[in-house]
């Protein structure tokens, strides 16, 4: 019998530059995200901030605590540290976007937290 569900495309990270910092302790990390065209990164944080830049495609940015940001090629954002979001491809390219993020040497780069839960 053959399963009939097909695998959705993954988030992929592909590491640009990773450089410590000019303040001791902390590390520049650069990457290109990808995210196909009906898929999420997922819900996550970062230890400290992420600036990005949408490369191509179109991306609504959801957060726990806030209205969600609608993204579009050329759009710069700002994530604050450790703030839970989830970057959604609404668009029907696969989204490309450069981030780059400044963390703690000892830090991981990305914390996963599942969905919410939602009520019946």
């Amino acid at each position: 019998m053959t399963d009939s569900r097909e695998a959705r495309p993954a988030l992929t990270r592909v590491s640009l530059q990773d450089a410590s910092s000019p303040v001791q302790g902390w590390r520049i990390r650069q990457t290109l995200v990808e995210i196909p065209a009906g898929t999420s990164s997922g819900r996550h944080s970062h230890p400290g901030p992420e600036v990005g830049y949408i490369i191509r495609g179109d991306v609504s940015m959801e957060f726990d605590d806030r209205p969600p940001l609608e993204l579009h090629a050329g759009s710069p954002f700002l994530i604050p540290p450790n703030t839970i979001h989830n970057a959604v491809n609404v668009g029907s390219v696969t989204t490309r976007m450069l981030s780059t993020y400044f963390v703690e040497e000892d830090a991981p780069l990305v914390t996963t937290y599942p969905a919410p839960e939602r009520p019946e």
